[in-house]
């Protein structure tokens, strides 16, 4: 009697995943039935926010369903209350997060994370990439990122890099900088990258890596010159501009990005439904021409494919604070 059971709880076992499996489908086939939220870690009028609200109509254009933005404001730290917010919402696809470079490397910064980037959430689709600039002040005589570091290597921590505060974005791509070209040099927090930029312009500081967004408009009126883009490639949108990495900084492989991901546990078919309109959006003529005009790359990745990228800047960015020795509290 016993051994009939065995069959028969197999079968029922079988049935109960294949009904399971049906649900989802017809789910994802309805998919979305009412307006997705979508929480972005940024106040209004920021690059991610403007970003966001864009891939956000052209969501509910194609899907036929409100996708509405969601600030929680809050940059470093602060925006580990998007991060939570989105981590703990119903796994149904009706809540995306904005995935921005912070969303990488703050657990590596602060104590007791709250967050884990890897486990807490389905990765969606890597929308964009741009690259950092390293530029420098147009009268310095550094001609190419392989002269300034010579020069920084003829004179150990004299210069100086300035940029956005302790923990910023922009200070750990400084830090892997210098790490990748195994050079000493100071470091500025700034408030924000723009008043970086205007000490550059005045000679205060030696250089700074800046998004195209903050450096571009001053490099094309020559009062900065840019000597190399940060990501392993060069650049489509600046082609003439040589990688930092392949002028004497192996393995150096820095950008912006900004994605989507869900809370884990959410269906892989909302899932891949989600991720398959996104790659379309950001891959459109108008849409891949408007990033390209502020120096941004379409990509509209895999849900696979963001996994493995944000993997791999977790570690990145582990390795990079600890040989660094920065903590925040």
């Amino acid at each position: 009697m016993l051994n009939d059971c065995w069959p028969r709880a197999a079968l029922v076992a079988v049935f109960a995943v294949a009904l399971a499996g049906a649900v989802q489908a017809q789910d994802a086939v309805r998919f979305p039935a009412k307006p997705v939220r979508v929480i972005v870690p940024q106040a209004p009028g920021g690059a991610t926010d403007i970003q966001a609200r864009l891939f956000a109509a052209k969501m509910s254009e194609g899907l036929g369903q409100q996708f509405i933005v969601d600030n929680r404001a809050g940059g470093g730290a602060a925006a580990v209350v998007a991060f939570s917010l989105a981590a703990k919402a119903n796994p149904d696809g009706y809540t995306l997060l904005a995935i921005i470079p912070s969303f990488t490397f703050s657990p590596a910064l602060y104590q007791n994370y709250p967050v884990d980037p890897v486990k807490d959430f389905a990765p969606v689709s890597w929308m964009t990439r741009a690259p950092y600039l390293l530029v420098v002040n147009a009268s310095s005589p550094a001609q190419s990122a392989g002269e300034l570091i010579a020069q920084a290597k003829a004179r150990p921590g004299e210069l100086l890099f300035g940029a956005g505060n302790t923990g910023s974005g922009t200070h750990l791509v400084t830090l892997w900088f210098l790490a990748a070209a195994k050079i000493k040099a100071t470091y500025v927090p700034y408030r924000s990258t723009g008043i970086a930029m205007l000490d550059l312009a005045g000679g205060r500081i030696d250089a700074t890596l800046a998004n195209v967004l903050s450096a571009g408009p001053q490099v094309k009126t020559g009062k900065l010159r840019a000597l190399g883009i940060s990501t392993a490639q060069r650049s489509r949108v600046l082609p003439e501009l040589p990688t930092i990495a392949e002028q004497g900084a192996p393995g150096y492989n820095a950008s912006t990005f900004h994605g989507y991901a869900v809370p884990a546990g959410t269906p892989a078919a909302i899932v891949n439904k989600l991720s398959a309109a996104f790659a379309r959006i950001v891959r459109s003529p108008d849409v891949a021409g408007k990033l390209a005009a502020d120096g941004g790359e379409p990509i509209g990745s895999t849900p696979r494919e963001f996994r493995d990228f944000i993997a791999a800047e977790v570690r990145v960015w582990r390795r990079i604070v600890k040989e660094s020795h920065v903590r925040i509290e």
